[in-house]
C-alpha cells in the first residue's frame, strides 16, 4: 500500500475494523467529539467494508442500477470520544435481504465501546424506490454474515 493512500480497514474473520482519529474539526469547544461525527465515521466504515467485500457502489450508481440509502438507524452513545483519540469502527453484517442489509456498528476506543448502532441500508433505484440489490453482491455478502 502506498503511503499516499487514505486509511483503509480490514476484515478480522467476518468483522470489519476501520481506524479513525478524532481531529480538532470533529470536536466542540470542550474537546468532545460532536455526536453527528459518529455517523460520519460509521458511514466511512460501511463504505470501506463494501469496497473490501468486492462491492463497487460507484459502478452500480454510474450504471443507473441504484445505490444504498440508510432506511433505519438506531444509535446509543455510551461515552465521549475526545480530541486525538484513536478509534476503531467495528462493523458486523447481521442480515442480508433481497433489497437491504442490516449492519451492527460500534465505535471503540481500545476495549471501551463509545457508541453502538444498528443500520438498515436499503438498495434503491435512481427513482428512490427500493429494488433488489445485485445478485453478485448478495453472494459476496454470504460469507460475511455474522451468525450469533
Amino acid at each position: 500500500m502506498s503511503l499516499d493512500q487514505p486509511p483503509t480497514g480490514r476484515f478480522v474473520d467476518r468483522e470489519h475494523r476501520f481506524p479513525v482519529r478524532v481531529y480538532f474539526e470533529d470536536t466542540d469547544l470542550s474537546g468532545v467529539a460532536y455526536h453527528a461525527n459518529y455517523l460520519r465515521w460509521m458511514e466511512r466504515a460501511r463504505s470501506d467494508m463494501l469496497r473490501l467485500a468486492g462491492i463497487d457502489q460507484r459502478a452500480a450508481h454510474e450504471a443507473g442500477e441504484g445505490a444504498y440509502a440508510v432506511a433505519e438507524l438506531a444509535i446509543k452513545y455510551r461515552a465521549p470520544a475526545r480530541l486525538d483519540d484513536a478509534l476503531v469502527v467495528v462493523s458486523r453484517l447481521i442480515e442480508v435481504r433481497p433489497a437491504s442489509c442490516r449492519i451492527h456498528q460500534r465505535v471503540m476506543r481500545g476495549d471501551d465501546s463509545l457508541s453502538a448502532a444498528e443500520v438498515v441500508a436499503a438498495f434503491v433505484a435512481p427513482s428512490g424506490r427500493p429494488r433488489r440489490q445485485p445478485a453478485d453482491w448478495i453472494k459476496a455478502f454470504a460469507p460475511l454474515v455474522w451468525a450469533d
